[in-house]
């Protein structure tokens, strides 16, 4: 199955969150009970040296995952696109990428 791909936009040098909600093929909400998770953005896949990660909540009763970032590190992000994805580890140890995709990441003039 094709992990589905979301953009988002991050204004530089201000806090940044987002909430995504994990459904089953049939639209009810997926239990993540017992998950965790780890999220990053980088401006090339495999840039290793300009890795920025974001902090992963997960609201397991209802499917969410939320990224957010303090705007200490939204402002080191290089301006431009970049990359991210959402990786879960389930309480057996299995490891699923469950999102991807582009990040805009757009300067802010006023900070």
């Amino acid at each position: 199955m094709a992990v589905p791909s979301v953009n988002i936009t991050i204004d530089g040098g201000t806090n940044f969150e987002n909430t995504f909600t994990l459904r089953n093929p049939d639209g009810t909400p997926i239990d993540l009970t017992g998950y965790t998770g780890v999220s990053k953005i980088r401006k090339y896949p495999k840039d290793a040296l300009n890795v920025h990660n974001f902090t992963v909540g997960i609201t397991s009763s209802t499917g969410e995952v939320s990224l957010s970032m303090a705007s200490t590190i939204t402002s080191d992000i290089e301006q431009g696109r970049n990359y991210y994805d959402i990786v879960l580890t389930a309480a057996d140890g299995t490891v699923s990428k469950v999102l991807e995709g582009t990040a805009l990441v757009s300067p802010t003039v006023s900070v």
